[in-house]
């Protein structure tokens, strides 16, 4: 309970207690929740218990034992390849039971868009049309389009992701890759004209931790396909990153070593990392688009749109 205590997850008072033989008054102990251990309650319906189990996997711990051997080694697998024999991805999909444990903690983390939605809302609203890039089974894409009825959503991922999820009124699913192609909405309203009324003239498309899993170039091919989607049409739209911004001359919330943290995690998982303001613009500019800026930021992530 000291180390609990000390790491800020649990807080400790001393209340008096009177004792009635001894005549006089123990003192007892008390702990109680902080905010942080407040989010893993698994009652809270932003929960990030899932999160949290999903990162404390046996099948991620135990990759960051490869990290000094895959370091002097050079090898062009990430230290979880060395663990495993395969990528991660590869890893999700070939085991279903970790696989479903990441995408509920994905989930999990984009409930909290509930909380970000009401402290941002300028930022979604006046959305003709919202593709969700890389959205998982659309926990977000699914508080947003309650959130925002007159906007049409869609959740565009690997086929096998989104397979056999439930569309809504203005939420449908649509499956490909977004290394090759990322359609426009006015594609994905063709395929969805049932459903879907006319779009406004705003196109946004959404990537929420997506790209601090991908390399440089990797990340530029994704920006390439997003650009290329909103210019096809010649309506107007712009690209909204939902990721982590490292300033380390800038920490007023205590959570700089957080986000190192996560760096480091990008190391060992996968190809990507976390990145500060000058790599996400030169990103942004490499991929062709003319301007960005941070709109906004909660917690360890940062709104950040950008324009054709």
């Amino acid at each position: 309970m000291r180390l609990l205590v000390n790491s800020g997850f649990f807080t400790r008072s001393i209340k008096g207690q009177e004792n009635q033989e001894a005549e006089e008054e123990e003192e007892e102990e008390a702990y109680a929740l902080t905010p942080s251990s407040k989010l893993v309650l698994k009652e809270n319906v932003t929960t990030l218990s899932p999160f949290v189990l999903a990162m404390l996997d046996p099948a991620l711990v135990n990759s960051w034992q490869f990290l000094g051997d895959w370091f002097r080694a050079g090898s062009e697998l990430t230290p979880f390849g060395e663990a495993h024999g395969m990528g991660f991805w590869d890893y999700c999909d070939q085991n279903a039971e970790y696989g479903n444990m990441f995408n509920e903690g994905m989930a999990s983390d984009s409930r909290l868009m509930s909380l970000v939605l009401m402290d941002y809302a300028p930022i979604f609203e006046g959305l003709g049309s919202l593709v969700n890039v890389g959205g998982g089974t659309g926990t977000m894409a699914r508080i947003i389009s309650e959130a925002f009825p007159h906007m049409s959503c869609t959740v565009f991922d690997l086929p096998h992701v989104v397979a056999n999820l439930p569309d809504s009124s203005n939420l449908i699913y649509v499956g490909g890759d977004m290394f090759q192609s990322i359609p426009s909405a006015d594609a994905i309203l063709i395929k969805a004209s049932n459903r879907f009324s006319l779009l406004k003239d705003l196109q946004y498309f959404i990537l929420k931790w997506i790209l601090h899993d991908w390399n440089d170039d990797e990340c530029v091919s994704i920006l390439k396909r997003c650009k290329e989607a909103i210019t096809s049409n010649g309506k107007k739209g712009k690209v909204i990153v939902i990721d982590v911004v490292i300033d380390e001359e800038k920490d007023e919330q205590g959570i700089i070593k957080t986000k190192l943290l996560f760096d480091a995690l990008m190391m060992v998982l996968l190809t990507g990392k976390e990145r500060n303001k000058k790599e996400w613009e030169k990103l942004f500019l490499d991929a062709g688009f003319s301007r960005y800026k941070i709109a906004a930021s909660f917690g360890m992530k940062s709104v950040i749109e950008i324009y054709p």
